[in-house]
């Protein structure tokens, strides 16, 4: 289990078949998913309203199981690690300005990696049970935000660890290639390593949040297994033939990303996620250090909007990487530009479609 405070006023579990309608305010409830006991479960707790306000968190074992997937580890002279690549943040208006959009396929490498991409969302789809009604309109799956049925607290979780569970591949993959690179040619890699390493140090942050929140049963964990292996290796093998289409998937695959989370967003707002939209709900104290939240800015709707900023950074990053010239071109996001040409420095949250090569390198 993975909880961010532990909750000893606990009711008696109660089964429930969809958390986000079930929850009640006196009683612990937990729910399956994927139709299978055994795969990831997430369950709310509450206290009595005479004991005042408590916080809630998501549970896979019973309340008087309650800990800490990872605590931090407890050493005789060190407090704690700080994280390599600290956040920069984000203001609010920054967070808010990021919208869904999608890059229509240009040539044949773009849709390849499109298509790619579409595939995964419905294997995706298919395997963290998302039904027909809960599916956005097929024509505009990118942007398209309404569904007939939204998704549970449960349905998000399961849908947020497996997503990020692969999101954290392709930077380490492509940095480590290029890497090598760098060493087997005896160049400079102009910037791009340590991009794409904070990008898959980024996304593990992300996975590392949601497991604060939730535990993965034995099915979800040998799907995330299965799921990775054969990610790693396509991704090796696909970086090494054609990166310019490697990264352009990858964009694509932010563009999901932003769409998720946006619909999210949009579900918690309107009220169809209950426990997220509960001011009380209390965040991992992991997100709160990280990005670095400030007070009253800490609810379950912040969070995403931290997250979802983000993934449209990895979005632009990765869709103008894959319009540069892979071994020569130096990485536009870390370089200092000449003074004359200042307007032409690239911010990635800005342009979800990324830069063309003669925008940022002239």
């Amino acid at each position: 289990m993975i909880s961010t405070q532990v909750n000893t006023r606990l009711c008696s579990p109660k089964q429930a078949t969809q958390l986000g309608r079930a929850l009640a305010p006196l009683c612990l409830h937990q729910v399956s998913v994927l139709g299978n006991p055994a795969a990831l479960r997430a369950a709310a707790a509450a206290q009595q309203h005479q004991h005042g306000p408590a916080p809630r968190t998501f549970s896979t074992t019973s309340a008087a199981r309650l800990r800490d997937f990872f605590p931090p580890k407890e050493t005789a002279y060190i407090r704690q690690t700080p994280p390599a690549w600290p956040h920069h943040g984000w203001t609010e208006q920054e967070m808010l300005a990021v919208v869904p959009e999608h890059r229509k396929p240009k040539n044949v490498g773009d849709w390849v990696a499109w298509k790619l991409v579409r595939l995964a969302r419905w294997g995706t789809d298919l395997a963290t049970g998302i039904r027909a009604d809960q599916q956005v309109d097929k024509k505009n799956p990118t942007t398209a935000l309404k569904a007939t049925e939204p998704l549970t607290e449960a349905q998000w979780l399961v849908r947020f660890i497996f997503l990020e569970s692969i999101a954290g591949v392709p930077g380490m993959v492509a940095g480590m290639l290029r890497h090598l690179g760098s060493l087997r040619r005896l160049k400079r890699d102009n910037g791009w390593i340590e991009t794409l390493l904070e990008e898959s140090y980024n996304e593990r942050m992300h996975l590392l949040t949601f497991m604060k929140m939730c535990e993965p049963g034995w099915f979800m964990k040998t799907m995330i297994l299965g799921a990775q292996g054969v990610f790693f290796n396509a991704m090796f093998a696909s970086y090494l033939v054609a990166p310019k289409i490697t990264h352009r998937f990858v964009g694509y695959l932010e563009e999901e990303a932003v769409h998720t989370y946006t619909r999210c967003i949009q579900e918690i707002e309107s009220g169809d996620l209950p426990m997220w939209s509960d001011p009380n709900f209390q965040i991992p104290e992991l997100a709160i250090n990280y990005w670095r939240m400030p007070e009253g800015k800490r609810t379950m709707r912040d969070l995403i909007l931290y997250i979802r900023a983000d993934e449209a950074v990895h979005r632009g990053v990765n869709h103008t990487l894959s319009n540069l010239n892979q071994k020569e071109d130096p990485n536009p996001f870390v370089s200092d530009y000449k003074s004359s040409a200042d307007g032409h420095k690239p911010n990635p949250a800005l342009k979800p479609t990324g830069y063309e090569r003669e925008e940022v390198i002239g």
